[in-house]
């Protein structure tokens, strides 16, 4: 596939999961969910997230990892149906656990076993009977499903020549980044969460263009999307990021609000480029180049902050 938006070299991946210690004991209990799950699931019963929770995991640790399950499992069909717009191809299983930062792409499996079998969520994939794998996936299926279509619709809808939707974002030190006060700027909006392949190659080179580009009038936002996510990393650990990537923008978390108004994002990273004036210019799905995106910032900071259309796409 020409962009390859999850390829990421095994030594990157090793230095978040050394910088954060906590993580093998979060992802056990997660396991400890998962193969439960695995042995419960029923065709055409809907997983009582809610009884799982009061009678069956007890501990901390099981309930965090229960509800970053939970929330995946309701993003994994909006994220399935971007990823084929965007791409061209269903994803793969390592892509849908690398996007949803489970451990092994046989946790994916079973998250896509409860999707099927749960009738709340329309018959939209084919799968590969011996490995697992997508091999079809049926748009239109889950376009016409009244639970799923219209957060399809706003995801596939586009968003350029739209207004930007206001934002008041936490950051992560202190303080906030409110879009209306960054009005007469250009904005790069770039929502991320902490051990995410394509992020990972992503926020170095925006680091880079934010030194290119601040003092001509543009403000790269890092919008941490973890909390949201229900990922467990704490700030210790994004804050160390920042500081081995040599991050100096903006670093805030990401909100439920936010991520409403937005569309509810399912690929990660995703970016907007928002004019002075608070028009969406641009927006890009999973890792973009660093010449495509100076492309579009330089065309319009040239057109002296009008509406310019889409870059040229790879």
């Amino acid at each position: 596939m020409k962009r390859q938006i999850l390829l990421l070299s095994a030594s990157v991946v090793l230095l978040v999961s050394t910088a954060a210690p906590s993580r093998a004991a979060n992802s056990q209990a997660e396991e400890r969910v998962l193969d439960y799950v695995r042995a419960h699931v029923k065709p055409g019963q809907p997983l009582m997230v809610s009884e799982l929770y009061s009678k069956v995991f007890t501990q901390p640790d099981e309930r965090q990892a229960l509800t970053k399950l939970y929330n995946a499992f309701f993003r994994i069909p909006l994220f399935i149906v971007q990823y084929q717009q965007q791409f061209g191809a269903p994803p793969s299983l390592k892509a849908i656990a690398q996007q949803f930062d489970l451990a092994s792409p046989q946790d994916a499996a079973v998250l896509l076993l409860v999707m099927e079998d749960d009738p709340r969520v329309p018959r939209f994939i084919t799968r590969d009977p011996t490995t697992g794998a997508i091999t079809k996936v049926d748009v239109e299926a889950i376009r016409a499903d009244a639970r799923f279509g219209q957060a399809i619709e706003r995801h596939l809808g586009g968003w350029e020549g739209k207004a930007a939707p206001g934002f008041k974002l936490p950051g992560l030190n202190e303080g906030e980044v409110d879009l209306e006060s960054l009005r007469g700027k250009w904005v790069l909006l770039y929502v991320w969460f902490t051990g995410c392949p394509p992020c990972m190659k992503e926020s170095p080179e925006l680091a880079n263009l934010d030194t290119e580009f601040r003092g001509k009038g543009l403000v790269v936002v890092g919008a941490n999307a973890d909390r949201v996510l229900g990922l467990t990393y704490d700030d210790a650990v994004r804050r160390r990021y920042v500081e081995e990537k040599h991050i100096t923008f903006p670093v805030v978390h990401w909100t439920r609000e936010s991520d409403s108004s937005y569309g509810h994002i399912t690929i990660f990273p995703t970016l907007f480029l928002i004019s002075p004036e608070g028009i969406i210019t641009h927006h890009w799905v999973g890792y973009t180049a660093p010449e495509q995106l100076r492309g579009a910032i330089s065309q319009g900071m040239s057109a002296k902050g009008s509406f310019t259309g889409n870059a040229a796409r790879d």
